[in-house]
């Protein structure tokens, strides 16, 4: 009996399963702040919380090198229209919270939250079968980038240089500054039986990297953090608790892994594995 209630309750669960979150982003002084789709969370150096954000619907976040904080508020007009809206805003250093770009209509087109050190922006080009990557300068110049076709681009993260790193469908690759696509690994997917409500778009989530450039990908679908070497050899090193799996992924400068998790009720939590393996749940 008690089998069967854990049962209903996970399809009950999955039927109400919104798409989560991969938004984690670590300032210079080392606090961390995380997106659960309604409000923005800080941890402090001294593992306190406290809610930084209110009322916003984001599922990434960016962090610039003075500080600021960046994400956007999504919403939907409801069923009678089935349109949707968004906005832009900013938190500062100083903790002053701001609109950079007003309410329009639709989703984000043109501007992203991938970015590296030299002010560039990246998002994916998925208007035709043959994707690619688009930069987008302080200028508004745009170039694509891409020697070969990409297939299904979805989350993806930049170096401090411009390297993008990419989330494919199942694969993770990388892009360099003249756009060669260089495979890193392939069919990273796995499906744990909690996880059966996970479809085909969000088995692979967040990505990051660190000062070694090996490259950490949240796998939603298999309760697992996995790295991947620049070499391209692949191995887990992370997993999750059963009711928990991994969307976001952060690589401290310390060495420490910070890992944004969501539950099958859409509850969401932080894990910090400290460079000494020290697991920490906030």
């Amino acid at each position: 009996m008690k089998s069967v209630f854990i049962l209903l309750f996970l399809l009950d669960a999955a039927m109400h399963y919104a798409h989560p979150g991969v938004g984690i982003v670590m300032d210079s002084k080392g606090n961390v702040y995380y997106t659960d789709l309604s409000r923005v969370w800080k941890i402090d150096t001294r593992g306190k919380k406290s809610v930084v954000v209110q009322g916003v619907h984001t599922h990434e976040l960016y962090m610039d090198q003075q500080d600021n904080l960046f994400g956007e508020h999504l919403w939907y007009n409801g069923e009678q229209v089935d349109t949707w809206g968004h906005f832009i805003w900013k938190y500062s250093a100083e903790g002053k919270i701001e609109k950079i770009i007003p309410d329009m209509e639709g989703f984000r087109s043109e501007y992203s939250f991938v970015r590296d050190h030299h002010g560039n922006m990246y998002w994916a080009n998925r208007e035709e079968k043959c994707q690619h990557v688009i930069r987008s300068d302080k200028n508004n110049e745009q170039v694509k980038l891409g020697d070969q076709c990409l297939n299904d681009i979805r989350w993806m993260t930049s170096s401090p240089s411009g390297t993008i790193y990419l989330v494919d469908l199942y694969d993770v690759k990388k892009v360099d500054g003249r756009g060669h696509v260089e495979t890193l690994a392939t069919q990273l997917q796995e499906q744990s039986l909690f996880q059966f409500f996970v479809n085909d778009p969000h088995h692979l989530m967040g990505i990051t990297t660190d000062k070694q450039e090996n490259v950490y990908v949240a796998v939603y679908g298999g309760r697992k953090v996995k790295k991947i070497t620049p070499g391209g050899k692949v191995f887990s090193v992370a997993e999750t608790g059963i009711n928990w799996s991994p969307t976001g992924v952060l690589s401290a400068p310390n060495g420490d892994l910070w890992i944004l998790e969501c539950s099958p009720t859409n509850a969401v939590r932080v894990e910090c594995i400290t460079s000494s393996g020290r697991r920490i749940i906030y």
